[in-house]
């Protein structure tokens, strides 16, 4: 049975529908990633199963539970970490405290031992612990708030344009963070504009279009198929 099964998702939001029936699943310990160009919902959906919107229609189950419409703190509770896009940490906090902000469930004890597990995952948070998070670079603070997001021991991470603005070489640290969270267990399900990051790390993949999914597969099958690229994802082929 998968972690994440989503079945027949439609989504209205300010009275325009955004998604039309999305329907795809997320395997236990294994990395999906949503692709497709700008505004065709990919981060409305990442926002529904987090928690943040409500669904018109469809279901959401999360290791055999309905979670469509419950509020973001009870799927966060049920084992959802999210990092968003935008990361939205609070810039006039330390590091610590931004984490702390994500576990404020966890007793002191709890909270202590978990903040190792993220130093150990996450060498600069004992480098910038006390730092404050508006001093960090746009790399630091995606480190930031993907540990934040694993605070609570997540069996799925959900991580929205983790590449959105960086630096490539602050992009490949990002995305071989995202290869060490896979192998700790931990499922992920991936948006990201960089089509080809993304399916060169994940197992399988979904086209939006519109607010539908138009193609499916294995990761590295749509990343050999060049018309994915040009039709969906805005990715010109290069001359012959």
């Amino acid at each position: 049975m998968s972690l994440l099964s989503v079945e027949g998702l439609s989504v209205h939001l300010a009275g325009r529908s955004i998604l039309h029936g999305i329907t795809l699943s997320v395997p236990r310990g294994g990395v999906v990633a949503v692709l497709g160009r700008n505004g065709v919902g990919k981060t409305t959906l990442l926002r529904t199963i987090a928690g943040l919107y409500k669904p018109r229609a469809g279901t959401i189950i999360f290791d055999g539970t309905a979670i469509a419409g419950l509020p973001s703190h009870a799927i966060v509770a049920r084992g959802i970490g999210n990092a968003p896009e935008g990361r939205q940490l609070f810039s006039d906090m330390t590091v610590v405290e931004n984490l702390r902000a994500g576990a404020l469930k966890l007793s002191e004890a709890a909270f202590a031992a978990r903040l190792d597990e993220m130093v150990q995952l996450f060498p600069l948070i004992a480098e910038r612990r006390r730092q404050l998070v508006g001093s960090l670079s746009g790399g630091e603070q995606q480190m930031v708030c993907i540990a934040r997001a694993l605070m609570l021991s997540p069996r799925l991470l959900l991580l929205d344009e983790p590449s959105l603005g960086l630096a490539p070489m602050v992009i490949a640290a990002v995305f071989e963070l995202i290869a060490a969270v896979k192998a700790r267990g931990i499922a992920v399900l991936l948006v990201e504009q960089n089509a080809g990051l993304a399916l060169a790390q994940a197992d399988h993949a979904y086209v939006l279009d519109q607010g539908c999914v138009v193609l499916e597969g294995p990761a590295r099958a749509l990343a050999e198929d060049s018309r994915v690229g040009e039709a969906y994802l805005g990715i010109e082929r290069s001359g012959d």
